[in-house]
C-alpha cells in the first residue's frame, strides 16, 4: 500500500508542513483534493538572513492556508535548530569536515519537533513537499526514491525512523514530476515565490557566506597555513581550512603556476595543512561510515548488493560493504569515486529503496604504519 488517499470510512487529519515554497503548498492542496482534513504548520527556525521559513516565507504560508481555507499554526523551532543544526554545522567545519545540515534538520526538526506538534493537534500524519515515496508493508515502512529522479530527495531522509516514516506522507513523490508543480500551483491560485529555489539549499547562510558565518563561532579558524601537494611541495598558503572542501577546484590559489588544475585532496586540522593534487588524486575506492542508521532497525542481509550515494547529486555507485556491531560500515566501491568527503552522508540503496546511511569518517583503508596527520594521505 502506498501513501495515497485515506480510507473512505474515516477522514484523517494531516498537518502539512509549509515552508512558504511551492512544493509544500502544492502538497497541501493535493491532500485536500484527496479528502484529508488539513492544517498548515510552519516552523520558525532562524532569525537572521534565513532563506527558509523567514518572516516572508511564514507570511506566504499563511496566505496559502487562507487560499486553501485551512488553519495555519506557527511553531517556534529556533532553540532546537540552533542547538542541533547550526552548532553541529560550525563544529563540523572546525573539525575539518563538510557537514550536511539538511539531513540533521529533517531528522530532528521537520520530522521530529513538527511531527510531535502535529500529534498534539490530533493529526494522524505529517506531510511535506519532499520528492520521495513511502510504502507500507504490513508493520514495516519502506522509503524509496521519488519518481522524478531529477528532484529525488530520499538522500536527505535516510535517518528517519520507522516511527517517523509510519506517520509521514509525501504527496509529490508518487504523483508528480517537478515540472508539473508550478503550473498546478498557478491553476489553483496558490501564492508561490517568484524564484524557484532549490529547497535543500542552506537556509540559514547566504550562498558563499559560510566561512564568515563559521568564523563568528570559531575566530581562530581564520588562520592561514601551508598548501601542500601530495608530492610534498609547499606551493602557497590557504586562508583557513573551513573555506575548502574535498574535490574543490575553484578558489584554491597557490603562488606557483601549475601545468594542470589543482583540487583539494585532504584537510588536516591537526597540522593546519591543505593537501592538494591532480583530479585523479581526488578519487577514493574506500570509505568508512560511522553512526549508521538502518531504516528497518537492523542491517540488511550481508549478501545484499548495495549502491552508495555520497551526496545529493551523486549517482549511487555499486560497492562491497561490511557492517560492524558498533554502527560502522566499511565500503569498497567497484569503481573509485570522486571527492569522498568526511562529514557528508553515505546513503545505502538497494535499487530504488533507501536502506539507511551514516556519516563518512575516513577515505583510506587503515593499515599498519598508515599515514599520520602530518603525512600525505595514501
Amino acid at each position: 500500500m502506498t501513501d495515497r488517499s485515506p480510507p473512505s470510512s474515516r477522514r484523517l487529519r494531516v498537518a502539512a508542513a509549509l515552508s512558504g515554497g511551492t512544493d509544500s503548498a502544492v502538497a497541501a492542496a493535493i491532500l485536500l483534493e484527496q479528502g484529508f482534513e488539513v492544517i498548515g504548520i510552519t516552523a520558525r527556525m532562524w532569525k537572521e538572513g534565513s532563506r527558509c521559513c523567514s518572516e516572508a516565507d511564514i507570511e506566504r504560508a499563511e496566505r496559502v492556508c487562507w487560499r486553501l481555507g485551512i488553519r495555519h499554526v506557527v511553531v517556534s523551532a529556533y532553540d532546537l535548530f540552533a542547538r542541533c543544526v547550526v552548532d553541529r554545522f560550525v563544529c563540523e567545519y572546525a573539525r575539518g569536515r563538510t557537514p550536511s545540515p539538511c539531513i540533521v534538520c529533517n531528522q530532528l526538526v521537520k520530522f521530529g519537533l513538527l511531527l510531535q506538534r502535529a500529534r498534539e493537534f490530533d493529526c494522524d500524519f505529517l506531510a511535506t513537499g519532499h520528492y520521495a515515496r513511502i510504502e507500507r508493508d504490513g508493520i514495516r515502512v519502506r522509503l524509496f526514491r521519488g519518481r522524478d529522479r531529477t528532484r529525488d530527495q530520499s538522500y536527505f531522509l535516510h535517518r528517519l525512523s520507522q516511527f517517523q516514516l509510519a506517520r509521514v506522507l509525501f504527496p509529490l513523490g508518487s504523483l508528480l514530476k517537478r515540472r508539473e508543480v508550478i503550473p498546478y500551483a498557478r491553476r489553483h491560485g496558490l501564492p508561490i515565490p517568484e524564484e524557484d529555489r532549490e529547497s535543500q539549499d542552506l537556509c540559514f547562510v547566504p550562498p558563499g557566506a559560510h566561512p564568515d558565518f563559521v568564523e563568528r563561532f570559531f575566530p581562530s579558524l581564520a588562520h592561514p597555513g601551508p598548501m601542500v601537494t601530495l608530492e610534498g611541495e609547499t606551493i602557497g598558503e590557504h586562508r583557513g581550512l573551513h573555506r575548502y572542501t574535498i574535490g574543490q577546484r575553484k578558489g584554491i590559489g597557490g603562488r606557483r603556476a601549475r601545468p594542470e588544475p589543482l583540487y583539494v585532496i585532504r584537510l588536516d586540522p591537526a597540522g593546519n595543512r591543505l593537501w592538494v593534487g591532480r583530479r585523479d588524486q581526488a578519487f577514493s575506492r574506500f570509505c568508512r561510515v560511522e553512526a549508521v542508521h538502518w531504516i528497518a532497525g537492523r542491517p540488511p542481509d550481508p549478501d545484499t548488493p548495495l549502491s552508495v550515494r555520497l551526496r545529493y547529486r551523486h549517482d549511487a555507485a555499486p560497492a562491497e560493504w561490511e557492517s560492524f556491531p558498533d554502527g560502522r560500515v566499511a565500503v569498497l566501491f567497484h569503481i573509485p569515486q570522486f571527492a569522498v568527503t568526511p562529514g557528508q552522508a553515505a546513503v545505502f540503496y538497494a535499487g530504488e529503496e533507501v536502506l539507511g546511511g551514516g556519516w563518512i569518517a575516513a577515505t583510506a583503508i587503515p593499515t599498519r604504519g598508515s599515514a599520520t596527520d602530518g603525512e600525505p594521505p595514501p
